[in-house]
């Protein structure tokens, strides 16, 4: 049988946080603008109380907890990849570096031969 995904229902409660964590966010704006006249220390103190404040009604919504289950989820794939060792990564620089260079040279070639060739050969046009 096959494993079936689960959808939770978003509440009334949790569409209440999210507006509260819009409107907070709004508002942190909004006072950063309105309080040009107070000074830069109030401005951003005003700014980062309320992007907090929002960041933390929105970790305590269903849709923060999913977000936060994702990034622990993702955190412990990351842990599991095998990272190349320096010199691994100096080898494959090394030849990723080399291929750049010859397929430049290739392509300078060809782009030589047929400019020789349809400007020398087929028109006659000699460059002087």
């Amino acid at each position: 049988m096959a494993a079936s995904q689960v959808e939770t229902v978003s509440t009334g409660a949790d569409k209440a946080k999210l507006a509260a964590v819009a409107a907070l966010v709004v508002g942190a704006v909004a006072g950063f603008y309105l309080l040009g006249k107070q000074g830069v220390y109030a401005q951003w103190a005003v700014l980062l109380v309320g992007l907090i404040a929002a960041a933390g009604v929105f970790l305590v919504s269903e849709p923060g907890r999913q977000f936060v289950a994702f990034a622990r989820d993702a955190w412990r794939e990351v842990k599991k990849v095998v990272w190349p060792t320096r010199k691994e990564t100096l080898q494959i620089t090394a030849y990723v570096f080399a291929f750049v260079v010859i397929m430049a040279l290739f392509l300078w070639f060809t782009d030589k031969t047929l400019e020789w060739v349809l400007y020398d050969l087929i028109l006659g046009w000699r460059k002087s």
